[in-house]
Formats: structure tokens, sequence, C-alpha cells
């Protein structure tokens, strides 16, 4: 029998590839016990209902962290997702979640299994999936017209679009409404004062994988010492609703160590990483390349601006051994961490020396119009579907979350009427069907 994983992952190591792009250690040797997997043998505590020593580490993330209680998540931030959403079920009626657009599709997923009434917040302009550019005002004009039970926002977001999140804070508080934040992409903005549970969330979800040294799956709840009490007494059971009774004890060890890294000089760490990135920033904008403004450790290059579409940079980069996060016809993102070496950080530079600025890519790029909610989440992922070619679809609902991973943003969400321009966005895509609430 044939290893077709384990063969992959070896051959991307033998090829030495410099990572601008997910998970944090970057494939070194930063944790030192990458080959210690156990299961909740006597002794190894029990993630579910933790009382032993994964409490004990988990206090030591909640001491770093400043929060209420500091959960572990060894699901990804999709498992932190869903139980911070489930914090604030409201049990006399149906729950009502004020959102941005761009969430990710775990929070549609999520909705769907608690049956939750959904209402989304946009710009005047969306220009992207996965940017959504939110004011306090936006907030607090769809907090008095929707009623809602909790906002959620992501931020940042995958373009590293960053929120006002401590004005934001301010408008939830003002209207008694929890505030959840999607900070994936986030955990390292502890160490720079700019974490959610610094500016006021009550409750946030954080991939410390993405962006610490941490296993994949990697993840932290946080509970904000402003939140509800309850809040803290229902997440472990909360985390448990929805995860699997076999976590990784590899993923608890890494959370668990990171502990350690991030005590030891990680500040310090984070600030010369910052100042490379901001020299290759520098760099680049120099030659002509425009850098989106946002998130520190993304790179975040404007390809039509630069005379390219983003999959064109992407393919000459990995030619020179380098793999990025994420591109489209639009944007290429990079990914950095102090794990990146100064190799990395020197190859990238040589790469784009080598990378001419032409004139701007003029591109029609559909603006995305949110279209009508026809039926709930719940109703639209669990009804019997047919997949149909989009230009077929329009006048349909939505069956199911329309995207690939990355971003992980639906263009279109389960139980939303397909419109002419929605087809419009797909075609974009390149997506060429989709899956509808079938006809009876």
């Amino acid at each position: 029998m044939n290893t077709p994983i384990v063969d992959f992952v070896k051959n991307y190591i033998d090829e030495n590839v410099s990572r601008f792009h997910m998970p944090g250690h970057k494939g070194k040797d930063v944790l030192g016990f990458e080959k210690y997997d156990i299961t909740e043998i006597d002794g190894a505590d029990v993630l579910s209902h933790a009382e032993g020593i994964i409490l004990e580490s988990e206090e030591n993330a909640t001491k770093i962290f400043d929060t209420a209680h500091t959960f572990y998540v060894t699901e990804g931030s999709t498992r932190a997702i869903s139980s911070m959403l489930a914090l604030v079920k409201n049990n006399d009626k149906k729950t009502v979640i004020l959102a941005t657009r761009n969430v990710h599709k775990a929070f549609v997923n999520a909705c769907a299994l608690l049956d939750y009434d959904v209402r989304f917040i946009v710009p005047n302009k969306f220009l992207h999936i996965s940017k959504c550019e939110i004011s306090c005002d936006d907030i607090k004009n769809g907090i008095i017209e929707n009623k809602p039970d909790a906002v959620y926002v992501t931020s940042p977001d995958y373009l590293g679009n960053v929120l006002d999140i401590k004005g934001i804070s301010k408008v939830c508080k003002k209207y008694g409404v929890p505030l959840l934040v999607d900070n994936a992409h986030g955990s390292y903005l502890k160490f720079l004062g700019m974490h959610p549970m610094d500016l006021g969330a009550d409750v946030c979800s954080d991939s410390a994988h993405k962006t610490l040294p941490v296993l994949t799956g990697g993840a932290y709840l946080h509970i904000s010492k402003d939140a509800p009490k309850r809040f803290v007494k229902n997440a472990r059971d909360k985390i448990a609703l929805f995860s699997s009774t076999s976590p990784s004890y590899l993923v608890l060890q890494s959370l668990d160590m990171c502990n350690k890294y991030l005590n030891d000089g990680y500040k310090e760490k984070l600030e010369s990483c910052i100042q490379k990135i901001e020299s290759v920033k520098n760099f680049l904008c120099e030659k002509g390349f425009f850098i989106e403004k946002g998130e520190t450790l993304k790179i975040v290059i404007n390809a039509n601006k630069s005379g390219y579409f983003g999959y064109e940079l992407k393919d000459i980069l990995r030619k020179e051994k380098i793999e990025v996060e994420f591109y489209d016809d639009t944007f290429l993102v990079l990914m950095i961490t102090p794990e990146n070496s100064d190799l990395d950080f020197e190859r990238l530079k040589n790469a784009f020396s080598n990378i001419s600025v032409k004139e701007e890519v003029i591109q029609n790029t559909p603006v995305l119009k949110i279209p009508s909610m026809k039926i709930s989440v719940k109703d639209a992922v669990f009804a019997e579907y047919e997949t149909v070619d989009i230009k077929d679809s329009v006048g349909r609902i939505c069956a199911s979350n329309v995207i690939s991973c990355p971003p992980a943003i639906p263009l279109v969400i389960p139980g939303e009427e397909i419109t002419k321009e929605t087809v419009s966005l797909l075609k974009h895509y390149k997506i060429e069907k989709i899956n509808v609430v079938k006809n009876n």
C-alpha cells in the first residue's frame, strides 16, 4: 500500500522550500516533540473536562493572554468559532447573529447546526469577498435595526484588513450585545497590544497554528474578564459539543510548549521579524509594487496594480522555491512569522528583484451585492439539493457554501437567492456549478 500524503510531505521537505504560508512553525524543529503522540492515558487529563495538566497549561495561557480563561482547541478556529457561537444561544427565541459578510464557512456551518438567524452587515462597496471594511456606525445601525443576540466580526481578515475592535466594542457594550471576534490570523497581536481581548471583545477565537509555532489545528477560545460569567462556566461543554472525543495530544503539547516560547523573548523575536517585513515592503514599494495596508505579519500585494494577475506572481515565485499563502486574480498574500529564516527573506527579495512592474491590469471585477435570504441557513443546508450549471441557477436558493479554501469565505450563503449578480461573481471566480435547493 502506498502512502501518498507521507510521500508528498517528504518530497516537499526535500525541496527546501521557503514557507511563506501557514503553519507558524514553518517546518522548523521549534517545538521538539513532534514525534510524541499519546491518548488520554492515566495522568494525561481529559480536554473535555480538564482538571489536571491540561487545565494547568490552560491557566498558563490565560496569564499570557490576560483573559478570564483561555481554552485549548485541537481542531482549529473552526471548532472555536462553533463553540463561541453556541455560548450566545438565546433559549427564549431564535438566536439572531449580526455578522460581517466576509465570514469563514465555519461560521455558516455552525449557524446551520445551531439554527441561528444570520443578518449580514456589508460596506457600501464590497470590492473583494475577503475584505469587509465596517465602521462603528455600521455596527450601531445594524444593532438598532436587527436587535441581535451577538455581533460577530472577522479581524484581521484574509487580506490583512483590521477593524476598529475597540470602537466596535464600545458600541456593543452600549447596547448590551456581546462582541465575538474571529481573530484566526491574529494570535500574535497580543504582543503588540492589539489583540481583541485587549480591545474589548467578549469572546475571541484564535488559530494559534496560523501565526505561532503550534501544530496545525491548535487554537484558543478566549473569554474576556468582562464577559458574562456563564461564558466561562459553559465554554468547555460547548467546545466538547462540537469536538472529537480524541483530541490530538501532539496539538495539545504544541499549545503547552508555545506558552514557554511566548514567555521567553517572543516579543523581541516578533519585533525583529516585523523590521524584516518592513524592509521587504519598502523594497517592494521602491520596485513599484502596490502593498495593501493592514495586518503586520502579512505582505499583501495588489498584483493588478503592478501589472500582473495574482496567479502569475505565484507561478514566478514558485519557480524560486517560494510557496505563498493565497493568490487569486487580484491579490498575492504572503504570511510571515519569526520562524521564517533570513534565507527566506533573502530568497523573497531576490525573486522580486527579477520581476519588473508593468502597466496596471484593469479588471471588471463584479461588486458583491448581497442577495436576499429566502430560507434559513439550517433549512437550506439540510434540504434535498441538486447540482446545476450556474447559468441555470438564477432565482434558485443556494444549498451549500460556494468557495475554495483558502480563503473559505462563501460567495453565496446557503438560504440566499441566486441572482444575476451572483452568477457574474461565480463566473469571475471560475465556479461553474452550484448546489441549489431541490424544487418539489
